[in-house]
């Protein structure tokens, strides 16, 4: 019974060091972060359809990959979809519950991500490119509606939607590589490797 257990046990320890969560914190952060992007490029009005992507994608759905990654013992992956799960969960309260005071309030809001982004881009240096790619354009997508709303104009605005429509193809790209590497596939996608 005893060697039964351990058998499962180790068999579970396999499975575990297989899955990996990353596509799926990234395709959670790619599609809330195209929705709402879109909606700052002006491609669309009614950025409130976000919320529920907000809430249960990008939030919930980011959080738990978080949480996965800390079991896998990757910090920089545990650390960014555990953070972008919570930016959010805090963007859908926000929005929600009409917590913006004004726009220099809003922008120091953006300023702290952009700051918090640019310190994941660092850690990613020894990553691999694809990934350096998302927090490279997301924090271009940051500086843009910092600047934004700190005064900038609202052509800064459209631009940060467009940085983040490339923010989310980026990562939807990581994520399919990622995705490529765990099932039988006919090709698949170069990340560049940088370690």
């Amino acid at each position: 019974m005893a060697r039964f257990a351990l058998k499962n046990e180790a068999a579970t320890e396999e499975v575990a060091a297989a899955v990996n969560p990353a596509p799926l914190g990234l395709c959670a952060f790619a599609l809330t972060t195209f929705v709402l992007s879109a909606a700052n490029a002006n491609l669309f009005t009614g950025a409130g359809i976000v919320i529920g992507l907000a809430l249960f994608y990008g939030g919930l759905g980011q959080l738990l990959a978080g949480m996965w990654e800390f079991r896998m013992g990757n910090t920089l992956g545990a650390t960014a979809f555990t953070s972008y799960g919570a930016f959010w969960l805090a963007v859908a309260a926000t929005l929600q519950l009409k917590l913006i005071p004004n726009n220099t309030a809003l922008g120091f809001f953006f300023l702290g991500w952009t700051i918090f982004t640019g310190l994941m881009f660092i850690a990613s240096l020894r990553s691999n490119f694809a990934l350096m790619g998302v927090f490279l354009f997301l924090f271009l997508t940051l500086l843009a509606l910092t600047i934004g709303a700190l005064g900038g104009g609202s052509a800064f605005n459209v631009i940060g939607g467009w940085l983040g429509i490339i923010t989310a193809l980026v990562a939807w790209y990581t994520a399919l590589a990622g995705l490529l590497t765990t099932v039988k596939a006919p090709f698949g996608l170069p990340v560049g490797p940088r370690s």
